[in-house]
């Protein structure tokens, strides 16, 4: 049986609106341990517009030495999103990431408005817990095989 996207998936995201400066985003992102923020439209802000990561923050500011007061999470933030919808199937968002090289991928509704984000750890934390579930079968089995033939 397929595990869903809603199944396991972060639904309360933290976002900003475009024109957040740098450093209040980055601020946001330590307030609440997490490393990408959804930008979403200054107007309506259930539409995500582009995603803010801490990655954007030291390529696009730091490492250029650039005041994250002046600029904005809309002038570093990546806005070729890609987005999915809750019913997708985990491993398909696995084929998904890795085909855009993506750590993150944000959940819409039908409509198209922010519904929460799944994230590689997300996914690894999955795979995690499945494997651990196969490994308790396997030694089960072994287990019950050494009971039979003792």
């Amino acid at each position: 049986m397929p595990t869903l996207l809603k199944d396991f998936a972060t639904v309360v995201v933290a976002i900003v609106d475009p024109d957040t400066s740098a450093l209040a985003a980055a601020q946001l992102m330590r307030k609440h341990h997490v490393g990408a923020l959804i930008v979403v439209d200054a107007i309506d802000s259930s539409v995500p517009v582009g995603i803010l990561t801490d990655r954007d923050l030291v390529l696009a500011l730091m490492a250029e030495g650039l005041d994250p007061e002046v600029f904005t999470a809309g002038d570093i933030m990546s806005s070729d999103l890609v987005v999915v919808g809750d019913e997708m199937d985990a491993m398909d968002a696995v084929q998904l990431m890795r085909t855009h090289r993506l750590r993150r991928l944000v959940i819409v509704d039908a409509a198209g408005r922010l519904a929460g984000i799944v994230t590689m750890e997300d996914i690894l934390e999955l795979l995690t817990r499945e494997l651990a579930d196969l490994a308790a079968g396997v030694l089960g089995a072994r287990d019950r095989e050494f009971e039979q033939r003792s």
